[in-house]
């Protein structure tokens, strides 16, 4: 169990990172021979076990799999904002030689003639190079062909909780989360193999939303000012194509806006842009604006733009139209 006390500044200092490497690192963990994840990713990991197997570029991966649960950030460095795998590829090539040394001696204690380990003491650059071309190789394989929607999961998910945390508070944040994560003001309790605890003010919070980490929860802790924790993000089912809606005589809703309108409204119990809810849905992102065009006219959804991309959340007259036909309670579906 991993016990995190945080006080005002501490919260204040909170913050929330996309990687694409960090779900990568997760990704192979659920590709394992021994998993069998869950339906979003049945046909991903397929694929996954393929190129683990096939291409001899990510044997350098193995430690990771293989190796002790505990690994220097080196290995996967702390998100620093970029969303791009190459820029975080690029920290790992660049890992200067005495830090790859340093993280060998703490967290391969015993372990330093392994065959996984030696080329990290014999040549640091040579051995960072071989890892970061073997995640490369990896993510070339397995990953690339569903970043634009992961990337589309986490920025909905960082959206939510950032709106969440501003309306709600901190106390709805964290207890949404996820279900290894119990928030006990003003301790934030992670279930985990290891046992840590974090007093208030020692490290600030980075939490990290990643489209596949069922299973496998990542906390990083070598940064002596930041302690780094991942979550699930939610829509994951998006990685695969979903069968159209069945309408059937219960559902008023989509009876009475058809029931494509109807699975799009569905979904906005926190913002989302047109083509996180195609995604979601896997509908044409021009049927999704149709039925958003609608719905905003009838003044069920709004819109408002946050940089280069516009998002969709209910009215108040839409959550009341989805309690009155659907049963659903959306008043506080963010949290």
């Amino acid at each position: 169990m991993i016990r995190i006390e945080l006080d005002e500044a501490s919260l204040g200092a909170t913050r929330i990172a996309i990687s694409p490497l960090w779900d990568a690192f997760c990704s192979l963990h659920l590709a394992m021979p021994h998993r069998r994840p869950s339906r979003p990713y049945e046909e991903w990991v397929v694929r996954a076990r393929e190129v683990l197997r096939e291409d001899d570029r990510t044997h350098a991966l193995r430690l990771l799999i293989d190796g002790p649960r505990q690994f220097p950030d080196f290995m996967l460095p702390r998100p620093v904002g970029a969303t791009a795998v190459e820029t975080e590829l690029d920290a790992v090539r660049t890992t200067p030689a005495e830090a790859v040394r340093a993280g060998i001696t703490e967290h391969y204690t015993g372990l330093e003639d392994h065959p996984y380990v030696r080329p990290y003491l014999a040549d640091p650059e040579g051995a960072c190079a071989a890892l970061a071309d073997a995640y490369a190789a990896y993510w070339e394989g397995a990953m690339a062909a569903h970043w634009p929607v992961m990337r589309r999961l986490v920025e909905d998910e960082v959206l939510i909780r950032a709106r969440t945390f501003a309306t709600e508070g901190i106390d709805a944040l964290f207890t949404g989360l996820e279900s290894r994560a119990t928030w006990q003001p003003p301790v934030l309790e992670l279930t985990k193999h290891i046992d840590a605890e974090y007093r208030a003010g020692e490290r600030r919070l980075l939490l990290v939303p990643l489209v596949f980490a069922e299973g496998c929860r990542l906390y990083s802790t070598d940064d002596p000012e930041v302690l780094t924790v991942s979550f699930q993000a939610r829509g994951a089912g998006a990685l695969r194509e979903r069968p159209a809606e069945r309408a059937d005589s219960g559902d008023r809703l989509g009876l009475l806006l058809g029931r494509g309108r109807a699975s799009v409204l569905r979904q906005l119990g926190g913002p989302l842009t047109t083509a996180g809810i195609a995604d979601r849905l896997g509908l044409a992102p021009s049927t999704v604006s149709e039925h958003l065009s609608v719905l905003a006219e009838a003044d069920v959804v709004t819109r408002h733009r946050i940089g280069r991309s516009v998002y969709y959340q209910l009215t108040d007259t839409g959550r009341a139209l989805l309690a009155l036909l659907s049963g659903e309670d959306v008043l506080r579906a963010v949290s």
